[in-house]
């Protein structure tokens, strides 16, 4: 009887997981462990057993994931802001500016390379902010939108659900990104316009008002929400599939350490496909916030199919490796913080029951 129920209980997500009793590396069953005396040691902490800072789904636990968000997306745009400026460049001026490396060969000669770090403060407030509300926003989604479906329902929709719970997050990041990212594309790409944000914010207002900071908000929904749509679920299911396919082992049983190089993995098969959703988008807020008085719309018909894609494998390479380093800080914020991380989902017992999957 043991043998049969430790695997269904074992895979239930929403239950303590199967502890697998071992004495002296030999795995024992339970009626075994029943019988002795000798001192037992748990290969697994159950969650009960585990410390956690804060119960999953109360205010701090968004805080934190909205404070993991801060330190993931602000600290990785910024690392690679020399890649950004030439990506934009290629995109606002494909004639100066051929290809990635002669980019970077052209921007050097004549900015020299600190010209390299035009727009790191537009990027660095603007990707914090747009940070704190997508992640944290996501983890506020999903537990609600899971918890509105029910525990059946989330199970079986649950691709739908990570995309729902990341495309509402993301809305809200947008609003908060927007200004920054508009004043960054007028650093980088229209030369002698400004250096710094200090310089830039007050022109534009100058100029256009407020409409300056949010002309390019709905292009960067149409760039964005597809983008973190495919960021979120594609990870979550490439995660699931990793640990059923891929690990030897259940993520129970895998230390933090290994869990975190599951996450870098996953996290840039996820921005691969990222980046090639979403660059027809971002071409157009980078040509769209360069110019005044376009829209989007005359933008997109303007660069035509082949001009969309201007710059697609210098955004590949930053977008690849911005999505796994942040999904590698976010995971291991949620580590030190010690927050709940629920394992990959599995099959409630109820629902094989009723698909007849029990004995």
């Amino acid at each position: 009887m043991f043998s049969s129920l430790a695997p269904l209980a074992r895979a239930n997500p929403f239950h303590a997981p199967h502890l697998q009793l071992v004495q002296d590396g030999v795995r024992r069953r339970p009626e075994q462990s029943e019988t002795t005396s000798t001192p037992r040691r748990l290969a697994a902490a159950s969650p009960a057993e585990e410390e956690y800072s804060c119960e999953y789904g109360s205010l701090k636990f968004y805080a934190l994931c909205g404070f993991g968000g801060v330190l993931s997306c602000g600290l990785t745009h910024t690392g690679v802001v020399p890649l950004d400026l030439v990506k934009c460049r290629i995109q606002v001026d494909p004639q100066k500016y051929k290809n990635i490396f002669n980019g970077f060969s052209v921007t050097i000669k004549e900015d020299g390379v600190r010209g390299l770090a035009k727009g790191w403060a537009p990027t660095f407030f603007g990707y914090s902010m747009q940070g704190l509300c997508k992640f944290g926003f996501y983890e506020v989604f999903k537990i609600l939108y899971g918890n509105l479906l029910g525990e059946e329902n989330a199970y079986l929709w649950r691709t739908s659900l990570y995309l729902a719970a990341s495309a509402s997050a993301e809305f809200f990041a947008d609003i908060a990104l927007a200004p920054m990212e508009a004043a960054k594309v007028r650093i980088q790409t229209q030369p002698g316009y400004a250096n710094t944000l200090r310089q830039a914010a007050p022109k534009m207002y100058a100029e256009e008002g407020l409409w300056a900071f949010y002309k390019g908000v709905a292009p960067l929904w149409m760039r964005q929400i597809p983008y973190t749509m495919m960021k979120f679920a594609c990870f979550e299911r490439t995660v699931e599939a990793l640990y059923k396919y891929v690990v030897p082992k259940p993520r129970s049983e895998c230390s933090k350490a290994e869990q975190l190089v599951v996450t870098f993995i996953a996290g840039y098969i996820a921005g691969v496909f990222c980046a090639i959703v979403s660059h027809p988008a971002d071409s157009v807020v980078s040509v769209l916030n360069k110019e005044k008085g376009s829209s989007a719309s005359q933008v997109l018909v303007r660069l035509g199919f082949k001009g969309v894609w201007k710059g697609l494998f210098a955004r590949i390479i930053m977008i690849g490796t911005l999505t796994a380093l942040q999904w590698f800080i976010y995971d291991s914020v949620k580590v030190y913080f010690k927050l709940p991380r629920p394992p990959p989902p599995e099959m409630p017992e109820s629902l094989k029951k009723k698909l007849g999957l029990t004995e």
